[in-house]
């Protein structure tokens, strides 16, 4: 069995696309219309892993809420460094700043989507 993806429901279609297409370097690679909404798939720089933003015809104006199972993506990062570099020219912040994990050099940030949902950010030093 091979795992496909992870959908998440997104209020504003160009925010999470520019979002994920300009900053998490991911590529938008086909969309499908359904009756009611609109499924956006974006695939990783490896091709391994694919996001499905679904963008329904009747949003709520305030958005979706996650409940308390889901916790966050993870995106590995090259550089921390780089990255904030190209965070902030897009102008979007952390939610907690790059932090070392183990003692080791590995570190770790959070940033959140345009939806609030939480991306985790990962560093290894490879030795």
């Amino acid at each position: 069995m091979k795992f496909l993806h992870s959908m998440i429901r997104v209020k504003d279609i160009e925010k999470s696309l520019k979002f994920y297409t300009e900053l998490l370097n991911m590529k938008l690679d086909h969309t499908k219309r359904l009756e009611d909404c609109e499924l956006y798939f974006l695939n990783d720089e490896s091709g391994c892993c694919q996001l499905e933003l679904t963008y329904n015809d009747d949003t709520p104006q305030e958005g979706y809420q996650n409940g308390n199972a889901f916790g966050h993506f993870a995106f590995s990062v090259e550089s921390f460094e780089d990255f904030t570099d190209k965070m902030n020219k897009y102008g979007w912040k952390y939610l907690y700043e790059p932090f070392d994990l183990n003692g080791k050099g590995s570190k770790i940030a959070f940033i959140q989507d345009p939806d609030g949902n939480e991306i985790e950010l990962i560093e290894k030093v490879v030795w």
